[in-house]
């Protein structure tokens, strides 16, 4: 498929996400961790935010996990106003699945059991928790991991279990903070080559925040935040090799 096509079809699709005017500060207004941010992403659709350390962009993919509220503009995620709306932890639950840098598993209880946990909101039968389990450590290969502890597990295989449980919930959108930050290099290639086969199989918008160019690029558009403000998106297909994110 085409740049053109891949465009038109980007086009056709609805926003999943809409920012309007998203400020948030901490430490009693004196730091602006965001400042009047505006973004719109597509259905399905593969974003990476950039910037340096302190730039704003853990924080905006915070707002977008209803992990923080704003204190002021609109944001609306998959359906919900999450600048008004209280059931936050059902938005999460349903619609969320949580990538982090350092994987967050439970070190003393199974593989399968860790994939398991988004599962307990929907009250599945411990059967079908088990089934489903099993399928998604099948999909990111690790399938015959499931019955030990996640510190029997390197830790490329660690973030695969938790790529595994972020799409527990059949989430509408992944959401990934520096997924490969603690992973060597060839590691985070096969980790970063799951997430993108997951994420065009299952259609799920992913939005990952990362201070690396060369993994920046993998998405279909790169947004770059700066001292709280977006100051630049680009399509994949006009990515500049020569922009250096400093971490």
């Amino acid at each position: 498929m085409s740049n053109d096509d891949l465009k038109q079809n980007n086009e056709n699709r609805k926003n999943i996400v809409e920012i309007r005017g998203l400020e948030k500060s901490y430490e009693k207004g004196n730091i602006k961790a965001l400042n009047g941010i505006d973004l719109d992403i597509k259905e399905g659709e593969f974003v990476s935010i950039i910037g340096p350390s302190g730039s704003g962009k853990s924080t905006l993919l915070n707002m977008l996990g209803a992990l923080d509220i704003a204190d002021s503009g609109t944001i609306e995620v998959a359906g919900y106003d999450l600048s008004r709306n209280k059931k936050l932890d059902e938005f999460r639950s349903k619609k969320i699945g949580f990538i982090f840098q350092l994987h967050n598993l439970i070190p003393n209880i199974s593989v399968a059991e860790n994939v398991e946990i988004p599962m307990f909101e929907g009250k599945l039968p411990n059967k079908d928790r088990r089934e489903l389990s099993l399928k998604l450590l099948d999909s990111v290969g690790l399938k015959d991991k499931a019955k030990i502890k996640p510190t029997k597990l390197s830790g490329g295989e660690r973030q695969r279990v938790a790529i595994a449980r972020a799409l527990a919930n059949e989430p509408s959108i992944i959401l990934a903070d520096e997924p490969t930050g603690s992973l060597d290099s060839r590691t985070s290639k096969k980790i970063l080559d799951q997430l993108n086969k997951l994420h065009k199989e299952k259609n799920v918008t992913l939005i990952m925040v990362t201070h690396d160019m060369n993994v920046a690029k993998l998405a279909d558009r790169v947004i770059e935040v700066l001292d709280g403000k977006i100051i630049e998106t680009t399509d994949d297909s006009l990515l500049n090799d020569n922009i250096k994110i400093e971490g």
